[in-house]
């Protein structure tokens, strides 16, 4: 039989042995804290800070860097240049944006309602996804290719007798803007397409069967159900995407040979900004990635708010209302 003495000195050496695994956690999240200091955070930091000075290269010679203050920030607010091309980047990406949502949505109800018995999709599933595995330049290459003056695609006019000359798709504003627009789509809407079912397929199936059972219609499940628990996987969608439009480079870039053309229509923020970084204006294009890391963080914010906080603070409203009144 054990003593008192004996139990207790067991108990202390279980307690010695045991391991806390708790530490392991922040060891493993190590690597990824020192590459977002290293590759990302020192150089947002270096951005901002350079984007006070006048710092950039004529010819053989180097100017600066010279602080300057906000003078960088004036010169480009007092030229119409940011406005315009901050105008043209968001029109790409909101008019790519709405069909892709809306065709994603409706594929991806499609793919995961049952009562359709829908066969091969893992056929359509692979080959909306195939897109988004191509290069955006290649992707840009390609379609600089078909849609030129001389290519298939006018051939192909052509020989059907639908038009009697070529149409320069990349010489009008709305031809280069549809083509950007259009590509951008094709790239990224069987992405969109594959998360929106992810989210819909990991909705409680009996929710659907209750309201079948209460006589609610195809309609009023998709609306009433399946938006409002989706709703956290929209707004991811929908701030990638905006984060992603607002860097849109690759394609305008090399569509239109670095010019934005026609009269610099389709030239994006960072087309604008990687001008700058090409005639070694570091200044300028610091205060122009400041600018537009500003403006990207406060539209993801507004979104995430929008999508994310409605219900909670219709809740909040209405118990400040039954305080007051009682």
């Amino acid at each position: 039989m054990k003593t008192p003495a004996k139990a207790s000195s067991g108990t202390a050496r279980k307690k010695q042995k045991h391991i806390n695994y708790s530490k392991w956690g922040y060891v493993f999240l190590l690597p990824f804290f020192i590459t977002f200091i290293i590759f990302q955070l020192i150089p947002l930091i270096s951005t901002i800070y350079y984007s006070f000075f006048k710092y950039f290269r004529s010819g053989l010679k180097i100017i600066g860097p010279i602080f300057v203050g906000f003078d960088n920030y004036k010169s480009l607010f007092h030229s119409p240049d940011l406005f315009n091309y901050m105008g043209n980047t968001m029109l790409l990406w909101i008019v790519g944006f709405i069909p892709q949502i809306l065709i994603s949505l409706l594929l991806a109800a499609w793919f995961t309602n049952t009562r359709l018995r829908l066969r091969g999709l893992r056929f359509f599933k692979t080959v909306i996804y195939m897109p988004n595995l191509i290069m955006a330049s290649a992707f840009a290459m390609l379609f600089f290719a078909l849609f030129s003056d001389n290519g298939p695609v006018n051939g192909s006019l052509i020989a059907m007798g639908l038009i009697h000359q070529p149409v320069r798709f990349l010489s009008t504003v709305s031809g280069t803007r549809g083509l950007i627009i259009f590509m951008n789509f094709l790239m990224w809407f069987g992405n969109t397409t594959i998360l929106l079912m992810a989210a819909i397929l990991g909705i409680d199936p009996c929710l659907y069967e209750a309201a079948e059972i209460d006589g609610a219609s195809s309609n009023q499940m998709f609306w009433r159900i399946t938006i409002p628990l989706i709703k956290p996987i929209m707004a991811y969608v929908l701030i990638t995407s905006l984060i992603g439009g607002l860097q849109m480079f690759d394609v305008p870039q090399i569509l239109t040979n670095g010019t934005g053309s026609p009269d610099n229509t389709s030239t994006t923020m960072i087309m604008y900004l990687n001008n700058h970084m090409y005639s070694k204006n570091y200044g300028m294009a610091g205060a122009i990635s400041t600018i537009l890391f500003i403006i990207c963080a406060i539209l993801c914010l507004l979104v995430y708010k929008t999508m994310t906080d409605t219900d909670g603070t219709k809740n909040r409203t209405k118990k400040r209302r039954r305080t007051a009144h009682g």
